[in-house]
């Protein structure tokens, strides 16, 4: 305005109404503004993924108490900024479907499960499934607490996924697989287990019995046409 019109610059804050003393301010920057720029500046190089508000925290703990805005202004005024990362981009390849496993041990599934027992204590569980068979699975229950017990325990594991998903099912226990699902298939066909059958090294004469009265076509990995030969 005082080019424009030539004024005095008393006249032109008059007729702006903005007051001299402030037109005349100038900014005058302590001494150590310097010294506390220079240290944010290094330590932002040092923390690339720090901001303002981190480097004040370490400012602190230097020893420096100084406002966080007085840091926020001097990190803005060295044109300091914490870059974005990028977003990594996914290998441009072809998705193949899963290949469905053709006999036991090809492929298995891993997974962490969380539990509770009635105590309330917290239990941590490493399942691996077996992906072979449609109809069951097969866990591996070395290494699992309260699992001293067999029966008990698969008669609580019975009656969760009867709770939860409310699906009957057949659990059976046994040292090998082929055990366990001659255990699995006796839980479904003889009523007197009521779902439940537990093959322990201790009882060796359920084994032969439930082997001696089981079909042989009903053993896991037999079927019918082996089984005709079998007989």
């Amino acid at each position: 305005m005082r080019n424009a019109t030539g004024l005095s610059q008393r006249r032109t804050c008059r007729l702006t109404g903005l007051s001299l003393s402030a037109c005349r301010y100038e900014a005058q920057r302590p001494a150590s503004d310097t010294h506390l720029s220079l240290r944010i500046i290094e330590l932002a190089l040092e923390r690339r993924r720090f901001g303002y508000s981190r480097i004040w925290q370490l400012l602190h703990r230097e020893g420096l108490h100084v406002n966080h805005k007085r840091v926020y202004r001097l990190y803005h005024l060295s044109d300091l900024v914490v870059k974005r990362r990028r977003r990594r981009k996914g290998l441009a390849t072809e998705r193949l479907p899963m290949l469905r496993p053709t006999a036991p041990n090809l492929t298995w599934s891993m997974d962490l499960v969380m539990d509770a027992l009635v105590t309330g204590r917290r239990i941590e569980c490493l399942t691996c499934v077996e992906q072979y068979s449609i109809d069951e699975m097969f866990l591996e229950l070395t290494g699992i607490d309260g699992c001293k017990d067999f029966e008990h325990f698969s008669r609580r594991l019975r009656t969760h996924v009867l709770a939860t998903a409310g699906l009957k099912v057949g659990v059976g226990m046994g040292p090998t697989k082929t055990l366990a699902k001659s255990a699995q298939w006796a839980s479904k066909e003889w009523p007197q287990f009521r779902g439940v059958l537990a093959l322990t090294p201790g009882n060796i004469r359920r084994t032969e019995t439930l082997l001696s009265k089981q079909p042989v076509e009903e053993v896991w990995g037999v079927g019918r046409r082996i089984g005709k030969r079998l007989n």
